[in-house]
C-alpha cells in the first residue's frame, strides 16, 4: 500500500508521534492505521489513541437535536481539503444531511444512501451527494451518521473546533433544569477533550485488557531503562501503567477537567450535581 502524506498526517494526529516515526510505523504495517498505532505504542512512541473516531481529518462533524431534546444525530461528511470544509455551501449541505439522518430509519450507510432525499423525493441521498459534489467541485463522502434517543432524560451535544470534533450524549435523569443541562454540556466537553473509549471499567472486555497488557509489556521491554530488571518489578510496573490506562480510557474514572476547581473524577462530578439538584443522573450512552 502507498504510504501517502495524508496517511502519515492522520497517524500523527491520532498518536502525537513524529513524522518519521509515523511513516516507519505505516511502512512496517503496510499502511494499516490500527496496526501502526499499536506498533508505535509498543515502541513507546505514542500513547493510546487520542481522538481517533471523533476527528474529521478533512470535513466537518455536525449534530442536530430535535426540539424536545429526546432524539439527536451526529453526522460526519468528509471533503478533500480543509478549505472546502469551511465553505458555506458545504456546511449547509451537511446540516441538511443531519435533518435527513434524524428522520432516517436506515440501519447502515448503504441503506441511508438509498433513501429518498427529504427535500426532493425524485432523488436519493446518494444522488443528492453526487449533485453537491458537482456544485462544490470536490469529492465528498458521508462517512458516518449515528442517532441517540432518550425517553428517560435528554440528549445533549457539543461541537469543537468548527466541526472538527463532535460529541452526542444521552443522559438518564428524573430532573431536567439548567444545572443538569450545564453538567451535560461539561461532560460532552470532557469527552471531546479526553476521548474515553468506554463508559466504565465494567464495559472493558477481558480480551481488551489482556491485549493492552501485552502492549504495555512490550513497551516496557523496549525501554533501555528497564534492561535487567527482574520479572516481579516489571509486573508491578505493568500493573501500575495498566491501572493508569483504565483511568484514562473509562469516562467515569477520568479526572474531570472541565470547569471545576475541585479535583474529582467524572463519576464524582455527576454525583455532586445529582446531590445538589436532588436528582438521579446516569450517562446512558455517548458518541
Amino acid at each position: 500500500m502507498e504510504i501517502t502524506a495524508q496517511l502519515v498526517k492522520e497517524l500523527r494526529e491520532i498518536t502525537g508521534a513524529g513524522m518519521m516515526d509515523s511513516k516507519k510505523a505505516l511502512m512496517e504495517t503496510d499502511g494499516n492505521i490500527e496496526q501502526a498505532i499499536e506498533y508505535l505504542r509498543k515502541k513507546g512512541l505514542a500513547g493510546a489513541e487520542k481522538k481517533a473516531g471523533r476527528i474529521a481529518a478533512e470535513g466537518v462533524v455536525k449534530t442536530y437535536i430535535q426540539d424536545d431534546k429526546k432524539v439527536g444525530v451526529i453526522v460526519e461528511v468528509n471533503s478533500e481539503t480543509d478549505f472546502v470544509s469551511k465553505n458555506d455551501k458545504f456546511n449547509d449541505y451537511v446540516s441538511k444531511v443531519c435533518v435527513q439522518a434524524l428522520n432516517s430509519k436506515s440501519t447502515d450507510m448503504e441503506q441511508f444512501l438509498q433513501e429518498k432525499w427529504y427535500l426532493d423525493e425524485t432523488r436519493t441521498v446518494k444522488e443528492e451527494l453526487s449533485s453537491q459534489i458537482s456544485i462544490i467541485g470536490e469529492n465528498m463522502n458521508i462517512r458516518r451518521k449515528e442517532k441517540l434517543s432518550n425517553d428517560n432524560g435528554f440528549v445533549a451535544d457539543y461541537i469543537h473546533g468548527g466541526g472538527r470534533i463532535g460529541v452526542l450524549l444521552s443522559i438518564d435523569t428524573n430532573v431536567v433544569n439548567d444545572n443538569i443541562k450545564e453538567m451535560a454540556k461539561c461532560i460532552c466537553m470532557q469527552i471531546a477533550a479526553m476521548n474515553p473509549k468506554f463508559l466504565n471499567q465494567a464495559e472493558v472486555s477481558e480480551e481488551y485488557k489482556n491485549h493492552e497488557k501485552e502492549i504495555i509489556l512490550a513497551e516496557a521491554k523496549n525501554d533501555p531503562k528497564n534492561a535487567g530488571k527482574p520479572d516481579n518489578i516489571l509486573n508491578n510496573m505493568i500493573e501500575g501503567r495498566f491501572n493508569k490506562l483504565m483511568k484514562e480510557i473509562c469516562l467515569y474514572d477520568q479526572e474531570f477537567v472541565i470547569g471545576s476547581e475541585d479535583k474529582m473524577n467524572v463519576s464524582q462530578y455527576i454525583d455532586k450535581v445529582a446531590k445538589e439538584n436532588n436528582a438521579n443522573i446516569k450517562i446512558a450512552k455517548y458518541l
